[in-house]
């Protein structure tokens, strides 16, 4: 069985994300220095990516 055609995905399989996940926001701040060790990583501020 083969996939329709308006299912399959043009222009490659990866796009860019507007979402960063958890561990890439973590790296994000602590490069920004706005990480305090110990913190914790749930409820983290709303970034945006340098992208």
């Amino acid at each position: 069985m083969s996939k329709h055609n308006s299912l399959k995905i043009s222009g490659g399989a990866t796009g860019k994300r507007s979402v960063l996940k958890r561990f890439e926001r973590v790296k994000l701040l602590k490069e920004r220095g706005q990480w305090k060790e110990g913190q914790s990583p749930v409820g983290l501020p709303k970034t945006k990516s340098e992208e």
